[in-house]
């Protein structure tokens, strides 16, 4: 293949001689990850041209064509299911990099969530700190001020035998334990509370963890700035952290399955620089509040050759940058490195040229680099110069439309037949689920977060006495100093019921942020989803993400709750085979209130207990028949009508201040949901399951149904809140520091202590 040198240390490739073999080669060889039918289009666009690429010009389609940045196996299933719900009112003022959501009549609120998968197994520390890097960053694009982060994590298990593990595959444990670090150290140390998240273990996670994060940001509609160039004749100006070697195909790395070889690609993996990132937050609210430019966008994935190109095409514009005025972190980084690195703590800012000089006065108080590196014209082509001569020369709409692919799927069935076996040792199934991974405490991993600075953190992750917290189902953060009006965040999805049954496993996780949601007092009002699938170039794995979009889409549309914001992280997949279908949920409700906001920790002895909605023979997926060994088995239905106006009833009970604590029925069922509420109240429960009636004991007591909440209801109030939701009262809050279980002749008296010791050490990362 004929390479020849048209500037310094750029070349142009010769891809008009080259044959079919020669150009898989060619993407090969640059690891590009363009496949040979994208590689002829670019082939007839550029003998379109009459002339041969640059070597930055096939980077530059390379990144903006990866699956990571334009969605091309996605967008088609998107179009038809989770972009169409209908909601009861026009919510969504503004989706961009992230989306802008209606809080009040003054004020929005900003919604971003993210994958940041491959490098998180690559490098654990690093891929977490950046991932929260990135988010921060899609937030403060929009103008916004962030308030809060979450992060859903999935792992394999802790206790994976090392030597079942594939070769160049990281333990477990030292993934956890280095996303935890990473999140924590960068949260930390840049300001932002961490309120809310989850940790999910699973088989499927070990060869390729997941890292998802979101973040919740606050900006006036007045101050909403767009992630685009406003004007021909615009500046471009870059500040921020310097450009190296760092994050080089970042985006294509992330649009490829993992292997043995994937250590190779460790330079991929971003470096994070923390205090660098907070200043660089107040430099850009500070110039976009004082009306000096008219677009912004962070640098992700894609680096300088994304953030350039997408603002001008979303503009209806066209740019030139010049490589020689780009910040480096060291000599002899090549143009085509410069153009596609994904070092972090970076942002763009399109400002008119009279405004440049005030804008960078602003950075040099914050003590930030800035600089001007282009012009924004009117040519809807994207340019690059460096060292006086052009280096890339493309037509916006051809790199940034890239490709579209209606792949073939095929939806495998599962079998949710129900197995026979007979009911085990209650006592000791109630120990054993208790004391798993997957229903622990998280403590550990919360007390790692500061969720309390910028002092807004109303409803905290754990909940009730101190020393004796249990989880909450959901953070409620106090915005806006002048108002009482909050927003509630959770994460939610369960991956073994997903992998059982990609609908109604998808389906569940919405319902559970609804649950989630209206446990707190607060009304659901929009969602985010992270879609972490394997190769969608397999048939099976496409099936499941058909299906799961399907059912994102029943639950989300029944329950009028849209999709404001999302993303797709496909080819998650290692030697080990794929990840289970993961559509991870952050769900934001209204808190109209906070001072209304309710725990889940019980209160006080005497109090009522009751059970909302309806108790199946659900346990597919469940923690009691994965603690069993058991397979198969129905997962959990939705509802959404039922479930809504379930949710709509228990609010307003609670709003008439009848409900002393609440919490949703999830992993675990019915018992592990009494047993956190006792744990949190250091109180006892006297639970009678007679009236659940066609239902073995077991299935009443660890059944996974959705559409279900208990309540702590303030004694002498029974009858008004009877009257107001459709709840069967099932016990009594007890001074006693047990949880004692009737159902006709079986009676189990369950030691407080015993309980939550098995729940406090299911998981401990080593500190």
């Amino acid at each position: 293949m004929v390479y020849k040198e048209i500037a310094e240390g750029v070349y142009e490739i010769d891809i008009l001689g080259a044959d079919d073999k020669e150009l898989d080669g060619i993407s090969t060889g640059r690891c590009l990850g363009l496949s040979r039918q994208e590689m002829l289009k670019i082939k007839a666009y550029f003998k379109g041209e009459g002339r041969n690429p640059t070597d930055v010009e096939l980077e530059a389609l390379a990144q903006s064509w990866s699956e990571h940045c334009c969605y091309k196996s996605s967008r088609p299933v998107l179009e038809k299911t989770v972009f169409c719900i209908n909601a009861p009112q026009n919510i969504c003022v503004i989706s961009e990099d992230a989306a802008i959501v209606d809080f009040d009549e003054e004020y929005a609120y900003v919604v971003a969530l993210e994958s940041h998968n491959h490098p998180s197994a690559l490098d654990p520390y690093g891929g977490a700190a950046t991932g929260i890097g990135g988010i921060l960053r899609d937030v403060v694009c929009m103008g916004a001020q962030p308030v809060a982060l979450v992060d859903p994590i999935f792992f394999g298990p802790l206790d994976f035998p090392e030597g079942s593990l594939p070769k160049g595959t990281k333990r477990p444990k030292y993934l956890f334990q280095g996303v935890v670090k990473g999140i924590a150290d960068y949260g930390n140390r840049v300001g932002i509370p961490t309120v809310a998240g989850m940790v999910a273990f699973d088989e499927s996670y070990v060869g390729n963890c997941l890292v998802n994060v979101g973040c919740i940001g606050m900006v006036r509609k007045d101050k909403v700035t767009h992630s685009r160039a406003g004007a021909p004749g615009d500046v471009y100006i870059v500040a921020g952290g310097k450009t190296g070697r760092d994050g080089i195909h970042g985006v294509t790395f992330a649009s490829a399955e993992l292997s043995r070889e994937s250590e190779k690609d460790i330079p991929a993996v971003q470096l994070g620089y923390a205090i660098m990132k907070e200043p660089l937050i107040h430099a850009c609210l500070e110039v976009n509040d004082k009306g000096l430019i008219t677009g912004m966008k962070d640098f992700g994935g894609g680096g300088l050759s994304c953030v350039s190109s997408e603002m001008a095409h979303a503009g209806g514009m066209g740019a030139t940058v010049n490589l020689d005025e780009i910040p480096l972190k060291e000599k002899g980084i090549k143009p085509w490195e410069i153009w596609v690195s994904e070092s972090q703590e970076r942002m763009m800012l399109a400002a008119r040229p009279e405004n440049a000089r005030k804008v960078l006065e602003v950075f040099d108080f914050w003590d930030v680099p800035a600089g001007v590196i282009g012009a924004v014209d009117g040519s809807s082509r994207i340019k690059a110069t460096y060292k006086g001569k052009t280096v890339l020369d493309l037509d916006l709409e051809f790199l940034n439309k890239g490709v579209r692919y209606e792949r073939k799927y095929k939806v495998v069935e599962r079998n949710e037949k129900d197995p026979a076996f007979d009911m085990p040792d209650l006592n000791k199934a109630v120990l054993d689920v208790l004391g798993s991974a997957s229903v622990g405490s998280r403590e550990s991993v919360i007390r790692r977060y500061d969720h309390e600075v910028r002092a807004a953190t109303v409803l905290k992750p754990m909940q009730g006495i101190i020393n004796h917290e249990t989880h909450g189902d959901a953070a409620v953060i106090k915005p806006l100093e002048k108002s009482f009006r909050g927003l509630a965040i959770t994460a939610d999805v369960n991956p073994r019921m997903c992998r059982q049954n990609p609908y109604w496993g998808s389906a569940s996780a919405v319902d559970e942020v609804i649950r989630n949601l209206t446990a707190v007092n607060a009304a659901p009002h929009s969602m985010a989803d992270c879609l972490n699938f394997g190769n969608p170039e397999k048939e099976e794995i496409m099936g499941d993400f058909v299906s799961a979009c399907e059912g994102l889409y029943f639950a989300a549309n029944g329950f009028g709750v849209p999709f404001v914001s999302g993303n797709v992280s496909l080819y998650n997949e290692s030697s080990m085979g794929p990840v289970a279908p993961t559509p991870a949920l952050m769900g934001v409700g209204i808190v109209e209130d906070v001072r209304q906001a309710i725990s889940s920790d019980i209160k006080e002895a005497d109090n009522s207990i009751y059970l909302v909605g309806q108790t199946e023979k659900e346990l597919g997926g469940s923690q009691y028949y994965r603690t069993l060994g058991l397979a198969a088995g129905v997962v959990p239905r939705v509802q959404p009508g039922r479930t809504k106006k379930d949710s709509q009833d228990l609010r307003k009970s609670m709003g008439k201040g009848i409900v002393r604590s609440c919490h949703d029925l999830s992993e675990g069922g019915l018992i592990v949901a009494i047993a956190e509420m006792c744990f949190g109240g250091n109180l006892g429960a006297k639970i009678d399951l007679t009236g659940i009636s066609g239902l073995r004991t077991d299935f009443k007591m660890f059944s996974e149904s959705n559409g279900r909440w208990l309540v702590e209801v303030k004694k002498g109030d029974e009858k008004e809140f009877e009257r107001i939701v459709d709840a069967r009262r099932i016990g009594a809050v007890t001074k006693e520091k047990n949880i004692v279980i009737i159902d006709s002749n079986i009676k189990l008296n369950l030691p407080l202590d015993e309980l939550r010791s098995k729940w406090s050490s299911a998981v401990e990362p080593e500190r």
